[in-house]
Order: structure tokens, then sequence, then C-alpha cells
């Protein structure tokens, strides 16, 4: 029996392994090319043309107008894009934050509205809720926070304080910064995988589904939804879709509920992966993982219960018929 389990933990280490490496391949494919293609272009006339055209946008949330290269590569794509984006730019704290928690609530767009879409949430409302949550978050933390104006460091990668001089030195630099991005990328995706594999394997999202039932009367929704809620936070909109869909499929989850799990989910889902990759590039990442749980609970349960009157106002309203 003993050695049964070992051998089943050893298959269960080496597919976390196999994922995490395959999922590092895959996303260092994306912020390798995007950091070296962002370095080079800082260094030509198409960057500054650029932030010259989004700066006044971007400064509605106290960002300086490069700062709008992540935030397009993160809505575009995915945080690990965005985060490529970031790593070639000097930025402050405070700017890499306000990023932070903006591409939480609106990241990876097409993908995930996708899933929303298969689940059956209407399209208005996913793009409504998480632009929505990005604008309001990024202009509110501009307004109220007056720290931050120090340069952020980026873990193993360091801003570079001399200009590289002539092509050869550009793209050396751009080179050096996607590697030690990818690196960085490493030491947390090939963790995170592991522990996603372990909880696929030992069937503890089924636990997870278990526990949130109670938290789901909390935000207006019924319990069969629970395993819809443990997907999207454990695993997160894109790689837990499969579950997900599954779940509102044979769970009997209704509209409204599906609808109210993604308002939720869309402000707090792969708690801790999406919070974790942030940790490199300096910013406190606590706050960001607080503001994304108490605006979900907030957001969702203003709905479900504006949603709940509405719907009884239109049952008194409803003309009752004799037979």
């Amino acid at each position: 029996m003993i050695e049964k389990k070992g051998i089943r933990e050893m298959r269960t280490v080496q597919n976390g392994l196999k994922s995490g490496l395959l999922t590092t391949w895959t996303l260092g494919k994306i912020i390798f090319p995007i950091t070296l293609l962002v370095v080079i272009l800082q260094h030509t006339p198409v960057l500054p043309w650029v932030i010259e055209l989004v700066a006044p946008f971007v400064g509605l949330f106290g960002l300086s107008g490069e700062a709008a290269i992540p935030l397009v590569l993160g809505n575009a794509l995915n945080l690990y894009a965005a985060i490529g984006g970031v790593l070639s730019l000097e930025l402050t704290v405070k700017e890499v934050f306000i990023i932070a928690v903006m591409l939480s609530f609106s990241h990876n767009l097409f993908i995930e509205t996708g899933v929303a879409l298969k689940v059956g949430v209407k399209l208005w409302i996913v793009l409504v809720v998480r632009f929505g949550l990005a604008i309001l978050s990024g202009i509110v933390i501009n307004m109220l926070w007056q720290g931050g104006g120090e340069i952020a460091q980026y873990g193993m990668v360091s801003t570079s304080a001399n200009l590289p001089e002539g092509w050869l030195e550009i793209i050396l630099l751009g080179m050096q910064k996607a590697i030690l991005g990818v690196l960085q990328l490493a030491l947390i995706v090939i963790p995170l995988m592991l522990a996603v594999q372990f909880l696929k394997d030992l069937n503890y999202l089924q636990v997870i589904s278990e526990k949130l039932a109670p938290m789901t009367k909390m935000i207006g929704v019924k319990p069969n939804a629970s395993m819809t809620l443990a997907a999207g936070l454990v695993i997160g909109l894109a790689y837990g879709a499969g579950v997900m869909i599954q779940a509102v499929q044979e769970d009997g989850v209704s509209k409204k509920d599906a609808t109210l799990s993604f308002i939720f989910l869309v402000a707090c889902h792969a708690v801790i992966e999406d919070t974790l990759i942030f940790m490199p590039l300096g910013i406190p990442i606590l706050p960001l993982l607080l503001i994304r749980i108490i605006t979900a609970f907030v957001l969702t349960i203003i709905v479900a219960y504006i949603w709940n009157r509405s719907e009884m106002r239109e049952k008194k309203e409803a003309p009752i018929i004799d037979v």
C-alpha cells in the first residue's frame, strides 16, 4: 500500500514537473520575444510615437505614456506578456502596482471572454465589469496612494544605468532582460504547476468546492455553483475553463448563478498564480490580493441584491390570470 502511494506521488511529481516545464516553455516563448522587442523599440522612433499617442489616457491613472505597453499586452495576450513589457521599462513602484491591479481585473480578454460566453454569460456584462473595474481601480489608487515614487526593482532584472550604444548593445541588453525574465517565470510556474497537479490527483479541488459552498450563499448564488467558483479561484478562468464549463453543464447551474459567479471570478480568480507572478516586480502583493478579494465580494453582493430586487418587483407587477 505504501509503495503504491509512493508510486502515485512520484507520478504526480513527474507530471507536475513536466507540466511546469511545458508551461514555462509556452509562456517563455511569449515573454522572451516581447521583452526583446520592447527594449529594441525603446531605442527607435516607434515607441516614443505610441507613448505620445496614448499618454493622455493613461495619465488618468497616474501612469507615464510607456506604461500603456504592458496594459495593451496584458489585455490582448496575458499577464505573462504584460510582465515581459514591464521588465523592459523603468517605472515607479506605484506605476507597477497600478498596472498590476488593473491587469488583475482585465487581462487575457480574448480567451477568458470566450470561456464566459461558453458558460452563458453575456458579452456586455463581461466587458463592462472587466474594463470598469480596471479603470476605476487605476483612478482610485492613483488618487489615494501618495507614495511609491521610487523606481521599481525587478528582482533579478535591474534597470540599466548606462544607455546602450549601437544595435548590438541594444539587442544584448534586450536578450539579457528577456532571459532573466523567463528564469524568474520558471521559479514561480514550476512549483505552481506541481501544486496544481497535486490538487488534481488528490481530488482536493472537490474538497475546496465543498468548503466554498457556504460562501456561495453570501454572494447570492446556489451551492451547485461551488465547483465553478473553486475551479476559477484555484486554476483561473483560462486554465480552469474545462472544469468550469463541465460544472455548469453537469451541476445545473442557472444563467443567473453562472453570471454572478463570473462577476466574482473576474475580480478574483487564480488567486495563487495571479498574485505570485507579480512578486518579481517588487510590489506589495498582499494589498493586491486584498483589493481583489474585497472587490469580488462587494461587487457580487451588490449585483445579486439588485438582481433579486428586480426579480421580486417583476413578480409583483406580473398580472394574475384567473383560470
